[in-house]
Order: C-alpha cells, then sequence, then structure tokens
C-alpha cells in the first residue's frame, strides 16, 4: 500500500508538445520567417567578407616594420614609413576617453537607477544620454571645438602663430571621446542594476547600512562584468570614430607634442589615429598610400574584433559571476541563510 501511495503520489513526467510545423503557419508568419533567415545570413555575408577582404589585402601588405615607424610624406609608398604614431595615438585618445566616461557612467547609472530625483533633473539626464547616443559625432566635434577654443582653457591645447587657441589636442579629443562611450557605459550599468533582486538591497538596509554604502558595496561589485562589457563597448565606441579626430586632435602626420614635457607636452598635442590614418592614406585621401591604408585597417579591425570578442566573453560568463557575487553578498547577512 505504500508502494502503491508513493507511485499514486508520484509526479508524473513533463511531455513538451511537438512544435507545429512552419509551413503550418500563417502566410505573413512565414514571410517574417523567412525575412529573418534572409537578414541574418545576409549579414553574415557581408561581416565574412569584410573580414576577409581586409584579412587579404591587410595581410600582404602587412610588415612587422610598420609598426615601429613613423609615417613619413612621400611620393612612394615604400618610403612613407609606418604608422607606430597612429597606434600610440589610438591607444592615447582611448585612454583618456575611456577614464572619464567609465566612472561618470557609473555613477551617473547608480544615480539614476537607485534615487532618480530630483524627478525632472533625472528625465533631463535621460533625454541628455539618448540624444549622445544618436547626435553624429561631427556635431559633437564641432562642439568641442568651439568650447576649448575659449582663452581660460588654453592650457589643455596650444596656440596658433597668431597667438589663438586652436582647441586641438590629444585631452581635448578624448574627452570629447568621453561623450560617444558615456551612454554605452550607463546603459550597460543601469541594465544589470535593474535585474539586481531587491533582497539586496533590504539585506543591506536591514545591516543598518546607508543607500550610498548598499550602492558601493553590495549593488556595484554585483554588476562588475555588465559595467566591463559598457566599458568595452565603449572603448569600441571611441577607436571607430573619425570626424572628432580630424577637427579636434589635428590628424597630423605624426604626433607633435605641444613642450618638452614628457607627458603634458604630448597630451597637449597633436597627432592621428588608425582612423585618420586610414582616411588620408585611402584612394580618397592625401596619403596616396592605399597599400599602408590597407594594412592600418586590418590592424584596426583586428582591435575592433578583439574588443567585440572580450564582450562576447564577459557576457556569456556574466550570469554565474553575478549569482556567485549576488550569494557572497547575501551570505554577510545571517537571517538569509
Amino acid at each position: 500500500m505504500a508502494v502503491g501511495a508513493a507511485t499514486r503520489g508520484a509526479m508524473p513526467p513533463l511531455s513538451h508538445p511537438r512544435r507545429a510545423s512552419v509551413r503550418s503557419w500563417p502566410f505573413v508568419d512565414r514571410a517574417a520567417y523567412v525575412l529573418c533567415w534572409v537578414t541574418g545570413i545576409g549579414l553574415s555575408l557581408i561581416t565574412a567578407g569584410i573580414v576577409l577582404f581586409m584579412l587579404l589585402k591587410g595581410v600582404s601588405y602587412l610588415q612587422l616594420g610598420q609598426f615601429i615607424h613613423s609615417p613619413s610624406p612621400s611620393l612612394h609608398q615604400t618610403q612613407s614609413g609606418g604608422f607606430s604614431d597612429p597606434i600610440v595615438g589610438t591607444l592615447l585618445v582611448t585612454a583618456i576617453g575611456i577614464v572619464i566616461a567609465a566612472p561618470l557612467g557609473v555613477a551617473i547609472a547608480a544615480w539614476l537607477s537607485e534615487y532618480g530625483r530630483p524627478a525632472g533633473l533625472a528625465r533631463a539626464v535621460e533625454s541628455a544620454l539618448e540624444m549622445l547616443a544618436g547626435v553624429p559625432s561631427v556635431v559633437l566635434a564641432i562642439f568641442g571645438l568651439l568650447i576649448f577654443a575659449q582663452g581660460f582653457l588654453a592650457f589643455m591645447s596650444q596656440r596658433a602663430f597668431n597667438g589663438t587657441v586652436t582647441g586641438q589636442s590629444f585631452i581635448t579629443a578624448g574627452i570629447v571621446m568621453s561623450l560617444l562611450a558615456l551612454p554605452l557605459v550607463v546603459a550597460a550599468a543601469r541594465e544589470a542594476l535593474a535585474q539586481l533582486p531587491d533582497r539586496l538591497r533590504e539585506a543591506s538596509y536591514a545591516l543598518g547600512k546607508t543607500r550610498a554604502t548598499t550602492i558601493w558595496r553590495v549593488l556595484l561589485p554585483s554588476i562588475r562584468p555588465s559595467i566591463a562589457s559598457g566599458v568595452v563597448l565603449g572603448m569600441g565606441r571611441i577607436i571607430g570614430d573619425t570626424a572628432i579626430i580630424t577637427l579636434i586632435l589635428g590628424a597630423t602626420l605624426k604626433n607633435e607634442p605641444a613642450t618638452g614635457t614628457p607627458i603634458l607636452g604630448t597630451l597637449t598635442g597633436t597627432g592621428s589615429t588608425l582612423t585618420s590614418y586610414v582616411f588620408n592614406n585611402s584612394p580618397a585621401g592625401e596619403g596616396n598610400s592605399h597599400e599602408k591604408a590597407y594594412a592600418a585597417a586590418f590592424v584596426l579591425l583586428m582591435i575592433v574584433l578583439a574588443l567585440n570578442a572580450l564582450v562576447t566573453l564577459l557576457a556569456s560568463g556574466r550570469p554565474q559571476r553575478e549569482r556567485k557575487l549576488r550569494q557572497r553578498a547575501l551570505a554577510l547577512v545571517p537571517w538569509t541563510r
């Protein structure tokens, strides 16, 4: 009888209904299904074509000496040097932009998600972030050039021969570049904070912690993978821009420090990045070194693909890491065990 009771109380195995055939769908659904497949395959083929084209072109013209030699003006491509200065300029502008955008973006995301007061200011900030995400970078470049060309900001750039402030330097370009990465960092951090369970906040409040301490000690450590993903996406956005580099950095052939000071002179000087180097040496530019442009474009594409792979890696392991961090935070509260 015990066996019979156990048998009667046992849960029947779950049975999943058979998936309906696509042929049985309405015509509109089938057309949308086919369109999704065609769009996905088409995008994959276009991406693969770009990567293979740059792979074949770039590798054939890429040489080790191009990474260590500075570019030089010449009518012959074999005498035009390498692109070491644009690589250094790319890393420098990206570092300045992300150092500004990362902490500022995380702070804005925490304020919007956990405070949101005053409400009018919060709505204004959200609208500003949406505008920054959609505005063309050339508009930001013109605005930044107008701001940093003021006399009281002369210490951040160099002056022209007639004494006017140019507003062009690595540091001014990095500041304007941070506006490109800011919406991506804020969006990634806000989305992660919205997915955290409320019991994390309640457990911290029960221990007598303030909201600021809860954000700093509990919430932000729990969303580190999401913050890292937003930062990496912001870096990719900075690396791929050309308009801001051309207008604010000056897009010179070599990196030209403003003064002899090792670090400050470089930050306030002008230079170039890989994007401006590719444009200037492409058939549409004035450098007339399309072989060097293909090689530099291949290096730039490899950097972008590496950043995308890093984002995918962080996103794939994010749920497990965030779950462990949440469990570690909840373990600090005795009554939640």
